[in-house]
């Protein structure tokens, strides 16, 4: 039995999670898939950072050589970034040498023409571990759930906005109280951006949706917003209204082009989320993707979104996978990679149709809401509720109002219109309320 010869780009935490796995549990890995693994390289930057490390791996700063040696069956990237990375992964592609990765970032961005020169080059890629940390999404999506016909797929996707979403809706917290503690126990980095801003998310939704919908998505096709500018006392009002606000990553099937053929709505957004809902009760830095397929219906995928052993778990689940040859064998036989798939056709955002949470701040006078209602009316849009506390009169005071079905277009000409009323003081708040996709009722 010859082993499988490892190179490991990346010692930080989740490659440190790998050798872990790889050395603690040899034994098991060994029984269950008669494989063995040898780890021939670890690449660094930087070996003094390493010291620790040398006596027991076989480090090094020389990513070339590592890559090129005979001995090395798989390459693992987890340095991360959109460089260095891609520069790594493309010699690995021309030499004939599967790639493990976790750079959603960098599948995102150049996944298309990086799964070309896998195809083209006769290896793999294999990227379980790029999205939901240790949870088997893209697993099932290549290979469970193939004869479904995907209707949506919904998710929190981010574990960093999770976790403060959920201090701000448990403690009371401000967004910037609730950040802060994140980056102190190493949820979020100093530099946040990234996640906050959607756009992590949307990074992973792009994958995901690519597999599920068998279409080609980058990032720039979808709608994204971000979390800083939730406040505290619009959760509050989520919450008397029976609603948690969540951080979504959504991609549905949206209008008809042809019979078979439907337009994408793709978006990431701060969303309100009914308390019954399963994705309601996700808290702090756990994700979960629920899928809606034609036969099955709705499937709950849940667990640790990140962290160094639950995503170095999926590392190695692709590593046995790639050396079994069942990852190479569906690599080249799906037609599901973005190398494989016409580019998708993308619904603009603007004809979403959904239900809106609106909170202005009104001058308690009589004729505000007529006003206001007015507004909504004359763009198309029904009210469903209306929350107003009690206030000294003349006062300004928030309201809240919950709309039927509406066109994302439609509102937004509305909240103009709202936003210039005298008795209003802008800007209004306006998200989006999720009306999950109904199941396929098989009687």
């Amino acid at each position: 039995m010859t082993p499988i010869g490892i190179t490991l780009l990346g010692c930080g935490v989740v490659g440190s999670g790998v050798v872990r796995i790889l050395n603690e549990q040899r034994d098991l890995l060994q029984r269950r898939t008669g494989l063995t693994f040898d780890i021939r390289h670890v690449v660094v930057r930087n070996l003094s950072k390493h010291e620790q490390d040398a006596s027991i791996l076989p480090l090094t700063t020389d990513a070339d050589r590592a890559i090129e040696d005979p001995r090395t069956n798989i390459v693992v990237e987890l340095i991360g970034g959109t460089d260095s990375a891609a520069r790594h992964i493309e010699r690995a592609l021309r030499n004939g040498k599967p790639v493990v990765t976790a750079n959603k970032s960098l599948l995102a961005a150049r996944g298309h023409e990086l799964f070309k020169l896998a195809r083209e080059h006769d290896t793999c890629i294999a990227f379980e571990a790029s999205c939901g940390g240790g949870i088997p999404i893209i697993d099932s999506l290549t290979r469970g759930l193939l004869a479904n016909r995907i209707d949506a797929l919904v998710g929190i996707v981010n574990g960093t906005c999770n976790v403060i979403l959920t201090r701000m809706t448990r403690n009371g917290w401000s967004y910037e109280q609730a950040l802060k503690e994140a980056q102190e126990k190493g949820f979020a980095e100093a530099d946040p951006t990234l996640d906050v801003s959607g756009r992590d998310a949307a990074q992973k939704l792009a994958l995901l949706a690519s597999l599920a919908f068998n279409v080609r998505v980058a990032e720039r096709d979808l709608y994204i917003e971000g979390i800083d500018q939730i406040q505290p006392l619009d959760i509050a009002f989520a919450r008397d209204l029976g609603y948690v606000i969540k951080l979504l990553a959504i991609a549905q099937r949206g209008a008809a082009l042809s019979t078979h053929h439907s337009a994408l709505s793709l978006r990431v957004h701060p969303t309100l989320v009914h308390q019954d809902d399963v994705l309601a009760e996700v808290s702090g830095s756990f994700n979960a993707i629920s899928v809606y397929g034609h036969a099955l219906g709705h499937a709950s995928f849940h667990g640790r979104g990140a962290g160094q052993m639950p995503t170095a778990s999926a590392v190695v689940a692709d590593l046995i996978g790639v050396a079994m040859g069942t990852t190479p064998l569906a690599f080249k036989q799906l037609r599901v990679f973005p190398d494989t798939t016409p580019p998708a056709d993308v619904q603009p955002f603007e004809q979403l149709e959904t239900r809106y949470y609106l909170r202005l701040l009104a001058k308690d006078v009589p004729g505000v809401l007529a006003e206001i209602a007015e507004a909504l009316g004359r763009n198309g849009i029904s009210l469903s509720a209306v929350l107003q506390r009690e206030s000294d009169a003349g006062q300004h005071v928030p309201v809240v109002i919950t709309t039927h079905k509406a066109r994302e277009g439609s509102m937004r000409a509305a909240l103009a219109a709202i936003n210039a009323l005298q008795t209003i003081q802008p800007p209004a708040v306006c998200l989006r309320i999720l009306d999950q996709p109904k199941e396929f009722d098989g009687g």
